[in-house]
């Protein structure tokens, strides 16, 4: 437990570079800070692969919560495998339920709010780069939020800045680039308004 609530702290008051990174500066490999990020990303795929051998869902919690320093709670539902490459700016709500095999791109933060269902093979992805071909390299990191009872379907993928509202349903196979507002169904690439729900 000491591990997390350090760990915790880390995320809350980091350094510069991760301030940099949520704000979505542009993060060249060359910076200074980035041995920080190259670190963390090392210990999560440490901590990822015990994680992906785990035995049952309450070994997967118990390890998730190791690379995104805060405690799941036992409601939330994680099936491996999981693919992260960051985990550190990763926070899940209560009931929320991870389908197998979904990735993880959070160096730009994502959020799920309680009773968010994810199916398999989902892409959440906060991470890009500049179109330069000269700064190609640097990243550029945008958050991800996905609002309370929200469902997105299996191998859908979820682009850098996009909130998901409260209820909408993206359905299987859609790349969202544009904000889905509440209670609406998306689907298709890219993704588009397809109905209401009642």
């Amino acid at each position: 437990m000491e591990k997390l609530e350090e760990q915790n702290n880390l995320n809350h008051n980091g350094s510069g570079i991760f301030r940099r990174m949520q704000a979505g500066e542009p993060i060249r490999l060359d910076d200074p800070e980035y041995p920080q990020i190259q670190e963390i990303v090392s210990r999560t795929i440490q901590l990822s692969a015990a994680l992906n051998s785990s035995t049952d869902v309450n070994q997967i919690r118990e390890r998730l919560s190791q690379i995104i320093g805060s405690e799941l709670d036992e409601s939330t539902t994680i099936f491996a495998p999981f693919y992260t490459n960051f985990g550190r700016f990763t926070q899940l709500g209560k009931n929320v339920f991870i389908n197998h095999a979904c990735s993880f791109l959070d160096m730009g933060g994502i959020t799920l709010e309680d009773h968010v269902l994810l199916g398999r093979k989902v892409n959440l992805i906060t991470e890009n780069h500049p179109l330069d071909p000269a700064n190609r390299r640097a990243l550029i990191c945008k958050p991800i939020v996905i609002k309370r009872n929200a469902w997105i379907g299996a191998a859908a993928t979820i682009l850098p800045g996009v909130t998901i509202g409260e209820n909408a349903v993206v359905a299987a196979g859609a790349v969202v680039a544009k904000d889905v507002p509440a209670n609406t169904v998306v689907g298709g690439i890219p993704a588009k308004f397809l109905k209401t729900i009642e």
